[in-house]
């Protein structure tokens, strides 16, 4: 089969970059997309997004390079389009429960069609030199309600119980940060846990696999091998708690007292003692010095959180640097709802009345720094706290940089220009 790649240039902000170049699940983009489909193309074809298909008499599949599909979407998808036998575009019911609530706030990638929204993939059986035009292939994407946090009733009389749309099988346009985290934790960690649990419940035989391994290792079932995936040469001490799903790397050093609950850990990172990390996408190369903290957080490659650094629900990009002490708000002390930029750079409702920041890459931030929920701090940006700026209210621009006014500020990299502006660079 052929693979026709639609190459789309737009950068998500704050990062600077477009989507296919960002990580998920701890892979860029682009490396996640061939991975999933490689069972099924033979070979493939790349071209900008907006350009006609060239005619090809094959069995093709098209996508546009910002899309995360995993592998259950795409087996469902493949199998119920070569069952029509006709070319088909992959589309997603308004009612339903996952993409409504996770998937289509913040959008400007899918196109209304009736009461469906379109996804930028399409499936041809005998080639794109065809005048038949592709017919919608709705596919459930059988969402799973799970709750994962409590606001008290005297915080918020109306909230409650906050729960996620967990699907089984997940597609999702990266238009912003926020599908990022989206597809991280709710399409990502969560949706991995859901279909371990809905295994348990409909394979009575890989229940008794997971019990008999749990029992034979002497551990409990969440920390036996099965569920904690351990690369090579990694260093895990012996009061560390470590609960699955988890995959971790090989050269990791895991110290004393540290929790990690359903995670991904990538390659070469160090976390130190006390760490917390629960839900969350730890990068390549990443450093946790102690007691640091994350939270349904993505930590993409080569970056630091330091010491009593508290991160909840955020995304941080890569070769980035975040002080002691520094804390990410994720919840409007006075019920107010939560806007995040979409991928036109409009501030949008974000649909989450929980949400931490965004950092991009290539940034320093100082230690003692409090930033408010779903602000977001652009790429090569330094932050030092100051009697005049501790509290980050509202978003951080290249342009509002400390490096700009400290002494040696020359020193530090612009890397992540944004669309035009590379010319004016100065190193």
């Amino acid at each position: 089969m052929l693979k026709i790649i639609l190459h789309d240039d737009r950068h998500i902000l704050p990062f600077n970059e477009p989507a296919r170049d960002l990580r998920i699940q701890n892979k860029p983009l682009w490396l996640a997309q061939r991975d999933v489909l490689s069972p099924y193309v033979s070979r493939e074809m790349e071209i900008p997004w907006g350009q006609p298909l060239p005619p090809v008499q094959e069995e093709t599949v098209v996508y546009r390079d910002n899309l995360f599909f995993d592998q259950h979407y795409i087996e469902a998808f493949l199998q119920a389009a070569r069952q029509r036998g006709r070319p088909v575009q992959a589309a997603f019911s308004a009612h339903d429960p996952a993409f409504r609530e996770h998937a289509l706030p913040l959008s400007i990638s899918y196109t209304p069609y009736d009461d469906l929204y379109l996804a930028d993939l399409w499936y041809y059986p005998h080639g794109t030199a065809t005048d038949t035009p592709p017919e919608p292939l709705v596919l459930d994407l059988q969402a799973r309600e799970i709750g994962y946090y409590h606001v008290p009733t005297y915080m918020a009389t109306q909230q409650g119980d906050l729960v996620f749309q967990v699907p089984l099988r997940a597609l999702i346009a990266i238009d912003s940060w926020v599908h990022i985290f989206v597809a991280d934790v709710i399409f990502g960690l969560f949706a991995r846990g859901a279909r371990f649990e809905e295994r348990l419940n409909r394979d009575p035989w890989f229940k008794l696999r997971i019990l008999g391994r749990a029992m034979y290792e002497g551990r409990q079932v969440l920390a036996a091998s099965p569920l904690v995936r351990v690369g090579r040469n990694v260093v895990i001490d012996p009061t560390a708690v470590i609960h699955g799903p988890t995959v971790i790397g090989d050269n990791v050093t895991i110290g004393a007292g540290a929790v990690i609950d359903n995670a991904i850990i990538g390659d070469n990172v160090n976390i130190s003692q006390g760490v917390q990390v629960l839900l969350s996408v730890v990068g390549d190369g990443a450093f946790l010095p102690f007691r640091a903290a994350l939270f349904m957080t993505t930590l993409m490659d080569n970056s630091m959180v330091a010491q009593n650094t508290c991160l909840q629900m955020c995304v941080v990009g890569r070769n980035t640097f975040i002080g002691a002490g520094t804390t990410f708000t994720d919840f409007n002390l006075i019920s107010a709802p939560i806007k995040a930029r979409d991928g036109r750079g409009i501030l949008r409702d974000a649909n989450r009345p929980v949400l931490g920041g965004c950092v991009g890459h290539n940034c320093r931030l100082g230690s003692g720094l409090i930033i408010y929920p779903a602000r977001t701090i652009e790429s090569d940006v330094v932050l030092a706290a100051s009697p005049e700026r501790r509290v980050i209210m509202k978003d951080v621009r290249y342009e509002d940089s400390d490096h700009h006014h400290l002494r040696g500020g020359h020193r530090h990299p612009r890397l992540y220009p944004r669309p035009g502006e590379r010319n004016n660079l100065s190193w």
